[in-house]
């Protein structure tokens, strides 16, 4: 597939244009795609569709913005579509600024995507940029979470927080993947006393076993109570 025709499947800005709780959800089914220079191959396209969203309000405690403006949390208050990265344990995490000051949407997780643009020569490079303990990373895996999902597209905060998304280098694309249903739950990992009961995790629900942690086989979650289906 020609740069070109990537190009012109890329979203524009005004995609980004929506509250964070509808920006999580239209972000499902998107193909990223990061232009990544390997020492064997040249200027290849690292690519994933995203299968598990997080919105974050700056009215809500669990949001990094609620902390207030910071240079590091610059990014949140900029306009929609902004990249905000920063490091979660130590690694790289992905998110983008949603309609409204200081709110956004997690990138949490993605699964690999082949196409004539990424071919299965991307996809191994990707498996050698987040590889396991012990050797390659099963593609269900290689994704799953939102720092392997930057180490496998070889996203860094250096290089890509506060910029926009380029057509040349990074980009969001529609590759007419549909969503058929997705599942609303809690967040993860959201601190006691923080808004942790808060329903603002989507998950691609024909995805939801490559995700973090699928809400419909977790021990004790019933539908309707801890989840549901939109």
């Amino acid at each position: 597939m020609p740069t070109s025709d990537i190009k012109k499947g890329g979203v524009s800005r005004e995609f980004f244009h929506y509250p964070p709780l509808d920006l999580a959800k239209r972000l499902l089914g998107k193909v990223l795609r990061h232009r990544y220079t390997h020492p064997g191959l040249g200027n290849i396209w690292l690519s994933a569709r995203i299968i598990e969203t997080e919105a974050y309000e700056m009215s809500e405690k669990g949001s990094h913005s609620s902390l207030g403006y910071t240079r590091k949390r610059a990014g949140l208050f900029m306009a929609p579509g902004t990249i905000y990265m920063y490091f979660a344990r130590g690694r790289d995490s992905l998110n983008f600024s949603a309609q409204g000051r200081g709110n956004g949407v997690l990138i949490k997780s993605a699964y690999p995507h082949v196409d004539d643009a990424s071919p299965a020569s991307s996809l191994a490079v990707m498996q050698s940029l987040n590889p396991s303990s012990s050797g390659s990373r099963s593609c269900n895996d290689l994704c799953r979470g939102q720092t392997l999902l930057c180490r496998a597209l070889g996203l860094r905060v250096a290089d890509w927080d506060q910029r926009t998304l380029t057509t040349d280098e990074f980009l969001l694309s529609d590759t007419g993947y549909q969503v058929r249903r997705i599942i609303q739950c809690r967040r993860l990992g959201i601190p006691e006393g923080r808004d942790e009961h808060l329903p603002y995790r989507f998950v691609d629900y024909d995805e939801a076993k490559r995700c973090t942690s699928n809400p419909m086989t977790k021990r004790g979650w019933v539908e309707g109570r801890d989840y549901w289906l939109v």
